[in-house]
């Protein structure tokens, strides 16, 4: 009798084994983000590529450097980004006591009513190629190429619950760092139309997506050097438009980014699709 037993107990040992392996490669591939389990990110497959060599960390100015680009920024065309910094608030961190994702509402929503959610929306903008379901009126996103910005490689995007966890799409501010940073005291509304703004939305590789984490300007930057003054750029846009405060460490990071471009323009509203 003890030797079903024993063969009972070793297959539920493998049992938890696998399990426990499929939570730490989903945990790898960037699949537990920001705000919890993220489903985006269980569609496509990676090609090998050649992105870019990496950028290297942000070498802060000088503080007498960092005066000067204080009184650039101020005296710059508002139209531009740098400009456009110095109009958000400084402000340390608040906790992030009561940060949750339902906070910001549903994970993708119609909040333009088009017929798609946001996500394909964003899929649809920033991949070519595409090819979409059929009957779901050009809406969920099958297959497509996608040029990823952060790394500046190329993803093969393919729609399937067995495929790699290659592409997710980020909130170019993160929902915690805004939470941090203002989000808590506003309304339902406020929140849901933030977490699916398409100024703040990109697709991206999912493990640098997750590498990102909550983090912002002064903690995280895109590998990719080429696409760091536009990334920053639309975080500025981001936060001026709901008036998103920044710490100094994060106002600092900008203005050095910005310093080398201060001519990259603020970005405006940014459709979903087309």
């Amino acid at each position: 009798m003890s030797r079903p037993a024993r063969s009972s107990w070793s297959r539920i040992r493998s049992v938890v084994v696998i399990v426990v392996g499929l939570v730490v490669l989903a945990l790898g591939a960037g699949v537990f983000s920001d705000g919890g389990l993220d489903l985006d990110v269980l569609t496509g497959t990676e090609e090998a590529t050649t992105a870019p060599p990496a950028a290297g960390p942000l070498t802060p100015l000088t503080a007498e450097a960092l005066d000067q680009v204080v009184t650039t920024a101020s005296a710059a065309d508002p139209t531009t980004a740098l400009a456009a910094i110095m109009t958000l608030d400084v402000k340390g961190r608040a906790p992030k006591t009561g940060y949750d994702r339902d906070e910001f509402g549903p994970s993708w929503s119609d909040v333009d009513h088009n017929g798609c959610d946001t996500r394909n929306d964003i899929l649809a903008r920033d991949l070519t190629n595409e090819t979409f379901e059929a009957d779901t009126h050009d809406c969920v996103v099958l297959t497509g190429t996608f040029v990823e910005p952060y790394s500046g490689g190329t993803i093969a995007f393919q729609r399937g619950q067995d495929t790699s966890g290659a592409v997710q799409i980020d909130h170019i501010v993160a929902l915690s760092d805004a939470w941090q940073k203002g989000a808590q005291s506003w309304d339902a509304d406020t929140r849901k139309a933030f977490a699916n703004d398409p100024l703040n939305l990109l697709a991206s590789d999912g493990p640098l997506n997750a590498q990102k984490g909550d983090g912002d300007t002064a903690t995280w930057l895109p590998p990719n050097g080429a696409f760091r003054c536009t990334y920053v750029a639309r975080q500025v846009a981001v936060k001026q438009s709901y008036d998103v405060w920044v710490t100094q460490a994060e106002r600092d990071a900008m203005l050095t980014v910005l310093s080398t471009c201060p001519q990259e323009p603020l970005p405006e509203a940014v459709p979903a699709a087309g």
